[in-house]
């Protein structure tokens, strides 16, 4: 009996020693695969960040482009028959979107399917247009109805998108 007290009296302390650094031990393992861990996120956030933004710009330049009014000034031609300026205006609108298509993958979901809504919005627009355009209107009687159509719409979906991309950006800093 004296020598299982003895053994207890060794066994209980050295156990306690062990159980005390196994804890220590695994704290120590935890915090450095959290430290780890926040260190990897930190250089996935520096490699990824200016992608982001830059994604960010590039999609509020491409509202800014499909704009109904900017596709207007920029791409005006008076001495084209409306509906070649129609086809025109549509062919802008597409080959921006098709050139900043890649942005997807750095913006939000959200974000991007306001973009395309925006595209889808201005598309529509430019066509109300043209269908209320005879065969001997120009582009100027175009350019005039769509500028009717975007002062009666007031806040355009490119305007709406324009600003949601702008809080999202800020949201990254």
């Amino acid at each position: 009996m004296e020598i299982v007290l003895q053994l207890a009296l060794i066994i209980v302390p050295a156990g306690a020693v062990m159980l005390t650094a196994i804890y220590f031990m695994r704290n120590a393992t935890q915090n450095e695969v959290r430290s780890m861990q926040i260190q990897l996120k930190k250089e996935r956030q520096e490699f990824f960040l200016p992608n982001r933004v830059d994604a960010y710009q590039r999609a509020i330049l491409l509202m800014e482009r499909i704009h109904p009014n900017s596709l207007v000034m920029r791409l005006n031609n008076p001495g084209l028959p409306a509906a070649a300026f129609q086809v025109k205006l549509l062919e802008s609108i597409r080959e921006e979107y098709e050139h900043n298509i890649a942005q997807q993958m750095f913006i939000s979901l959200d974000a991007w399917n306001m973009v395309k809504k925006s595209k889808e919005e201005t598309i529509k627009i430019i066509n109300l247009a043209g269908r209320q355009m005879d065969a001997t209107s120009m582009a100027l009687d175009l350019a005039g109805k769509i500028f009717e159509i975007t002062a009666e719409v007031g806040t355009l979906p490119t305007e709406i998108t324009v600003d949601q991309l702008k809080k999202e950006v800020q949201s990254l800093f």
